[in-house]
């Protein structure tokens, strides 16, 4: 996922063409393996599983592939791999957190760094920018055929922090220590999730008007999300939807 907007990130993920989708799914499949290991193959017991089988779900990956993954993590495939988070700045100065999940920190790192300085960003050191963002649990709700107002009452009764409604889909906001449970609430009350993650959010954004930086942050943001070790890319910019992507 990328990004901040409420609403511009989740349409475009439902419109990706197949050779995307596959991106998609591996690195959920990633995430999915790397929860199994860590907690056991049954979702009953494991709510890091059970977060990352909706999360699945809401990205379209089918049931089938979901249960290969966890079979394979279960048996003899032991590739390990590190959660590493990438900080830095994109053109114009976008503050930009790259959260990885990846089996040879070397490469990625190198990659990362290749991305940022062709593109005209810098990485930075840990910490450089990760305090203008704050962690929360992001629950995208698909409302067609639901009641916006029985949502936002049932979300705000589960636990969330925030409710916002657009069209057709509706955004929930909670504690990220809270997820799970409202994300499961929710779920026990019959909604469908276009996306169940968490986020992080800037507390500040910024607005990009140079069209050669513009261009440049689009590209560098499709050089990480093309890249296999990229979970998340998280920025400050404001004018998201004006990118050429």
């Amino acid at each position: 996922m990328s990004g901040h907007s409420k609403w511009n990130n989740i349409k475009r993920k439902k419109e990706k063409t197949d050779g995307a989708k596959a991106k998609i799914f591996t690195k959920v499949g990633r995430e999915i393996s790397v929860a199994v290991r860590e907690g056991g193959s049954d979702p009953n017991n494991n709510g890091k599983l059970r977060d990352l089988i909706a999360k699945a779900k809401g990205l379209n990956v089918p049931n089938d592939n979901i249960q290969r993954i966890i079979k394979k993590a279960e048996g003899l495939d032991k590739t390990e791999f590190e959660a590493i988070t990438y900080e830095g700045y994109g053109p114009g100065g976008i503050a930009m957190m790259v959260e990885t999940l990846t089996d040879n920190r070397n490469r990625t790192a190198a990659d990362m760094r290749h991305y940022f300085d062709k593109n005209g960003g810098n990485l930075g050191a840990m910490g450089c920018v990760s305090y203008l963002f704050t962690k929360k649990g992001m629950i995208v709700l698909d409302l067609e055929d639901k009641d916006a107002d029985q949502a936002m009452m049932d979300a705000l009764d589960a636990g969330a922090e925030d409710f916002d409604a657009g069209e057709d889909m509706a955004q929930v906001t909670t504690d990220p220590d809270m997820f799970s449970d409202v994300r499961q609430a929710l779920e026990d009350k019959g909604y469908s999730f276009l996306s169940a993650d968490i986020a992080m959010i800037p507390s500040t954004t910024t607005t990009l008007s140079d069209e050669a930086q513009m261009a440049s942050m689009a590209k560098l943001l499709d050089a990480l999300e093309d890249n296999d070790d990229v979970q998340n890319v998280w920025h400050n910019l404001e004018n998201e939807d004006d990118l050429d992507r």
